[in-house]
């Protein structure tokens, strides 16, 4: 069997391929191409030698339904509420976290008021229906809708979570009406309350889903032109893959479809090697990622905001808990209006992208600094398959930064690399420290083709003891993804004390979410389940998921949760309050088919060659050393290595400091005991 995973990011498109008969791997990579992102993808297979009609599954994991959203180049949506709730999604919420900040504005909704439509109807929170879905004002609604030629239809009646009659019936005489329209139904994509997140998730799922599920459809269809007929699934932001029809019907689910590859990796690799609590850090061309793992298991969260939590669009499905900055290997550095240096969230992406790329680009980027540092060889970026203009990325950065702050070229690219590291140390810190977690406890994984070039940076300024390079550390995410499980979270809105609560009902809600599970599932036999309850202390606002098993909710084991949620409540916020009454929100259930699992080769024993040596800058922009320069492939296992030094390999170049050192593991990781920590 041949598996292929191919990752989009925002400069490279990224594939690694695995057949299970040689135990070989394939890796390639390109830039990628915005206007047609399917072309970086047939780019990618032609350079890795991968025949299409040789490949027995293809995983994809793609930036798109994010992008879309973020530069609002999505479908003319229309929002079909009940009566009496018209405005709940334009009002929203009132989060103001920068209270004196005189710039700031409210979210901006992607459906105008105009294109909002009410219909009688009413459900109460307990199911029962109150007011019968008037199917006339359905009709209307849907003809003047069509009137205004709207391309994708929300429909989001309150407390459907609990009820979704009217909607399924709603969204009938819609579909009827508009054929060629795009229709989401809230219960379809979110059974939870909480009306204006519910709102918001359906709208953006509407909103993205023509331009996604026009891009699922057509990367299937150019993928059988070329010969490809085996499976295609499509990675999810759970951690989990899908298949292309799940991925055209929840496109919400593909937010950061990208980016959690990555993090499945860090988790399972690192359990490979012995360490179960670790930080997954990417950095790729664009943005800084990190997410955090514990026992094993990546953090999940219930959703978040795109574009900010002041005023970006809540999209509450679960996905893995990933903060990500602007901070990528071509984000720009430019001086603000009172001419202090700053470092993005600006990047020159793919096109034009840095200087040193020879595509355009006129504004210096983190890449160019690496270069000018001498940590990025000119001459053998990519392997050797991509010439750096060296000259040129000293000239953008001595005359947009270094001239007019008086600064040396060198002494400006440091300043460049420590302003990434320190916004990178704080993207880390809020996954870690900021979850009640000491990073010392941790190792960290880096990966993207610049996470290793800065990771040993930002691990020192955290006092990260262990720092792990995997294999193929700048095609990370594409690799997660073949590692990955299938994936489907489902979550539904029962709430009750949970002194009281009902146990065979909630075993009932369970069993339903289970029937659900099966129409989507490809890989059904040795399906796993994972449960969880939103508990929190009654009158409180926000929630915990406590995970359980089945045999409490059969033993109706209310003091084991009780006791659970405690647990959890004492390490995020450092107390908790025993005699305080608790209740239960949502019942969450992730069901998770396993996919073959890759068996990683042996690190072969290579005959050892001498590095090479050259002037680097390593923190000292005052004093250049003299580095030796080795290539990974080289590297044997069991090998160790003392810093200052450079392991260059195809994507990306690991920069140890004075004091690491670095050993080789058995199956060829990089692991780094910070400034000899241990």
């Amino acid at each position: 069997m041949i598996a292929v995973a191919i990752d989009i990011g925002g400069t490279f498109t990224d594939l690694v391929g695995f057949d299970d008969k040689t135990g070989r791997f394939v890796d390639a990579k390109s830039l990628t191409t915005p206007r047609d992102l399917v072309r970086g993808i047939i780019d990618c297979l032609n350079k890795s030698g991968l025949k299409a009609d040789g490949i027995d599954e293809l995983i994809h994991g793609s930036t798109i339904a994010i992008n879309t959203l973020i530069e609002r180049t999505g479908a003319k949506t229309a929002l079909v509420v009940t009566k009496g709730t018209r405005d709940v999604y334009i009002i929203g919420r009132g989060n103001r976290p920068e209270a004196y900040n005189l710039f700031f504005h409210r979210h901006r909704p992607l459906v105008p008021r105009h294109l909002t439509r009410e219909v009688s109807e009413r459900v109460l929170a307990s199911s029962a229906i109150e007011t019968a879905l008037d199917h006339e004002a359905v009709e209307q609604a849907a003809r003047e809708l069509a009137r205004e030629s709207v391309e994708a239809v929300a429909v989001c009646f309150l407390h459907s979570y609990a009820n979704p009659d009217h909607e399924r019936a709603a969204g009938e005489i819609i579909r009827a009406a508009l054929p060629d329209a795009y229709v989401s139904l809230s219960h379809e994509i979110l059974r939870e309350y909480r009306e204006f997140e519910r709102t918001s998730t359906t709208v953006v799922n509407a909103y993205i889903g023509p331009k996604v599920g026009g891009y699922v459809r057509g990367l299937k269809s150019k993928l059988e032109a070329i010969g490809f007929a085996g499976d295609l699934s499509i990675m999810r932001s759970n951690g989990g893959v899908m298949t292309p029809e799940i991925a055209q019907q929840r496109p919400v689910a593909m937010m950061e479809s990208g980016p959690v590859g990555g993090i499945i990796a860090s988790a399972k690799i690192g359990e490979k090697l012995g360490y179960r609590n670790v930080i997954s850090f990417d950095m790729g061309g664009t943005t800084a990622k990190a997410s955090l793992i514990r026992d094993g298991e990546p953090t999940m969260a219930p959703g978040y905001y795109v574009g900010g939590y002041a005023s970006g669009h809540p999209v509450m499905v679960p996905m893995i808990d990933v903060v990500e900055i602007g901070a990528g290997g071509g984000s720009i550095a430019w001086r603000d209006e009172i001419g202090a240096l700053k470092v993005g969230p600006q990047s020159a992406g793919a096109d034009p992208g840095p200087i040193c790329y020879r595509g355009g680009g006129t504004e210096p980027t983190i890449t160019d600094a690496n270069v000018v540092l001498g940590r990025l060889d000119p001459s053998n970026f990519l392997g050797g398959t991509m010439k750096l203009d060296a000259d040129g990325a000293r000239t953008g950065i001595e005359k947009a930064i270094a001239k007019p702050l008086g600064l040396s070229a060198a002494r400006a690219a440091q300043a460049i690399i420590d302003i990434a590291v320190n916004k990178m140390s704080l993207c880390v810190r809020e996954v870690s420290v900021e979850k009640g977690y000491d990073p010392r406890d941790f190792v960290m994984f880096a990966s993207g083709g610049a996470g290793p070039l800065h990771v040993l940076a930002i691990a020192r300024e955290l006092h990260i003891p262990t720092v792990i390079v995997p294999l193929f550390p700048s095609h990370f995410s594409a690799l997660g993804m073949l590692l990955a499980d299938e994936r489907h979270d489902f979550i539904r809105t029962y709430y009750s004390d949970l002194a009281s609560v009902d146990f065979k009902k909630l075993i009932k809600v369970r069993d339903e979410m289970v029937t659900e599970s099966q129409a989507g599932l490809r890989h059904i036999k040795g399906a796993a389940q994972r449960l969880h309850l939103d508990l929190r202390y009654t009158g409180q606002e926000f929630t915990l998921p406590v995970p359980v098993t089945m045999a409490q909710l059969k033993n109706g084991d209310h003091r084991g949760i009780r006791l659970a949620f405690d647990r959890l409540y004492e390490q995020r916020y450092a107390h908790h309050s025993p005699d305080e009454p608790v209740e239960m929100v949502n019942i969450r259930l992730a069901v998770i088919g396993k996919r073959p699992k890759l068996t990683f080769p042996k690190k072969r024993r290579i005959r050892k060659l001498a590095p090479r040596r050259r002037l680097v800058y390593l923190g000292d922009a005052a004093r250049p050393v003299s580095s030796p320069i080795y290539a990974r492939e080289t590297l044997a296992a069991g090998m160790r290595i003392a810093g200052p030094a450079l392991i260059e390999e195809h994507g990306t170049t690991t920069v140890l400091y004075a004091g690491d050192r670095c050993r080789i593991a058995p199956s060829g990781e990089l692991i780094i005991s910070v400034g000899g920590s241990q």
